[in-house]
């Protein structure tokens, strides 16, 4: 073996991806000893229609976290993009399309509203986000008086339920997905000014990059996503739900920290984050198929994310 192969396969092994990629085999090992069921067809794929949602997240955080902010809204965004294309498609009683491209709008609009309050209003993202969460919510529950909206079109539950030959279709569009952003954050002028404000936003704007134009990219990246999410999680509830989206915004920020991604900026890929999300989606599933409890479950995940980022520090400082 020469060199420079070695020198290649010794940067691999130390990057944020790989000892994630590493702690996701090691874990599903595990629950294959533990529990026969696991490594069956069905239950696989159960793992990865669970992880969809959190995925699709997960992308759009990842760009908000590289760029040295937050997003707490994501998951109101899943909410009330859900809620406004049930209501487009029951009440209104417009169409499938009208109702993908009116949560899309929502997702868009949401993200447009954060970015703006941060950049131009100077609040703090965990601040602007997380009024943009309590209106996002307020808004969701007012419009629908707190019910679910259910009778949606058929041509909508494709998009959560439906499959295409033994592959869940959330798991296409989170392929989809993937794809856009990993090219959008690696291969364009955009995913380079991110990294750049995320890393050293000063350097970044004295190097000609508009900061506050990209901060409301990604932003609005962000809400897209979400509303992407909520498409899926509405197709699957077959139903508009308020409060469909309460808590994921959690979820998306420890796939991305799991998945190797820097809370200070700069460092982070959506690969990685694809990684973060298949984790905590098969120690859900594992800890179901075993018997452990809902509670404990989430116990388990805080205590991996905290080593994340303990070990995100301590790497960092060597």
């Amino acid at each position: 073996m020469n060199s420079s192969l070695k020198v290649k396969l010794v940067n691999i092994t130390k990057r944020r991806e790989f000892i994630a990629f590493i702690g996701l085999i090691v874990i599903c090992i595990a629950f294959s000893f533990i529990s026969s069921n696991f490594f069956t067809l069905f239950n696989l794929m159960s793992v990865l229609r669970q992880a969809s949602i959190n995925a699709v997240l997960a992308a759009g955080m990842t760009f908000v976290i590289i760029s040295g902010g937050i997003d707490l809204s994501v998951s109101s965004t899943v909410s009330l993009s859900g809620t406004v294309a049930a209501m487009v498609m029951v009440n209104m009683e417009m169409g499938t399309v009208s109702g993908l491209l009116s949560a899309l709008l929502v997702g868009l609009i949401v993200g447009a509203i954060n970015g703006i309050v941060i950049t131009k209003a100077g609040v703090p993202p965990i601040i602007a986000t997380l009024g943009t969460m309590t209106v996002a919510s307020g808004l969701a529950l007012a419009v629908t008086g707190g019910y679910s909206v259910s009778g949606l079109t058929e041509g909508f539950a494709f998009f959560g339920r439906g499959n295409l030959s033994f592959l869940p279709v959330p798991v296409l569009i989170v392929a989809l997905m993937y794809v856009i952003s990993h090219l959008l954050l690696q291969k364009t002028r955009f995913g380079a000014a991110v990294f750049g404000v995320g890393g050293n936003e000063e350097a970044a704007r004295l190097a000609g990059v508009s900061v506050d134009r990209t901060k409301i990219g990604v932003y609005m990246f962000s809400g897209l996503m979400a509303a992407v999410g909520g498409i899926i999680l509405a197709s699957r509830l077959d139903s508009g739900q308020p409060m469909a989206g309460d808590g994921l915004e959690l979820d998306a920020i420890a796939a991305v920290v799991i998945g190797g991604a820097s809370v200070n900026g700069g460092v982070g890929g959506v690969v990685g984050s694809l990684i973060g999300a298949l984790i905590m989606s098969v120690l859900d599933n594992g800890f179901d198929l075993i018997g452990v409890g809902r509670y404990y479950q989430m116990v388990f995940t805080g205590i991996v994310l905290i080593l994340a980022v303990a070990v995100q520090k301590k790497s960092k400082n060597r």
